[in-house]
C-alpha cells in the first residue's frame, strides 16, 4: 500500500513551533498551513480557481528549518504521508483532523527580504531546498568539451500552461 502526498504551495500564516514535553528534553515539531490552487477553464472558457488548504506537520531538524526560514507567503515543496487522528475536546466532543506528515520540505522561490547574502548557505540551506552539505573531497564533474569547438549554451524549453492546451471536450465533467 502507498500513502504519498506531494504538494507545492504557499504558506498561509507563520508556522507554529512547539516541543513535545519540555524544551530541553522534548522533540521539536512545527505545524503550518499550506494553500494549493488549481486553475482551469470551465465549459464556457472562463478561468476558474479552487484553493485547498492543507495542515502540514514537520519534526526535528526539518522543524528547525521551518522555524528559521518559513514565514507567511513562503512557497514550499512538501513530500509526506496522510495521517488522520481524533481526540476529545474540552467539552467532550470528538474531534478529527487529517494532516500531512512531511518527510521532505524544500523552500522554493526567492530568499525572503531582510536575509543577508549567504545567510542560507551557512545554515545548510541552499536555494531550491534544504540539502545536506557536500562531502569533503567531492567535486562535481564538468561536461566534456571538445577542444577547439565552441559550444552553444542549451536553453531549457519553457513549459506551456496546461490550461491553455486542454480542449473543451476533454474536461473531466
Amino acid at each position: 500500500m502507498i500513502n504519498k502526498v506531494i504538494l507545492i504551495g504557499n504558506v498561509g500564516q507563520d508556522p507554529e513551533v512547539r516541543y513535545t514535553g519540555d524544551v530541553n528534553n522534548g522533540t521539536k515539531v512545527a505545524t503550518l498551513r499550506v494553500a494549493t490552487t488549481e486553475r482551469y477553464r470551465d465549459r464556457n472558457g472562463n478561468l476558474q480557481e479552487h484553493t485547498e488548504w492543507h495542515s502540514v506537520v514537520v519534526w526535528r531538524n526539518t522543524a528547525d528549518v521551518v522555524e528559521k526560514y518559513v514565514k507567511k507567503g513562503t512557497q514550499v515543496y512538501i513530500e509526506g504521508r496522510l495521517r488522520s487522528r481524533s481526540w476529545d475536546d474540552q467539552n467532550g466532543n470528538k474531534r478529527y483532523v487529517t494532516e500531512i506528515v512531511a518527510d521532505t520540505l524544500q523552500l522554493l522561490g526567492r530568499k525572503p527580504e531582510g536575509q543577508q547574502q549567504g545567510g542560507y548557505q551557512q545554515s545548510g540551506y541552499q536555494q531550491g531546498g534544504y540539502q545536506q552539505p557536500a562531502q569533503q573531497g567531492y567535486h562535481q564533474a564538468q561536461p566534456y568539451q571538445q577542444p577547439g569547438v565552441q559550444q552553444q549554451p542549451v536553453q531549457p524549453a519553457q513549459p506551456k500552461p496546461m490550461v491553455e492546451e486542454m480542449p473543451d471536450d476533454d474536461l473531466p465533467f
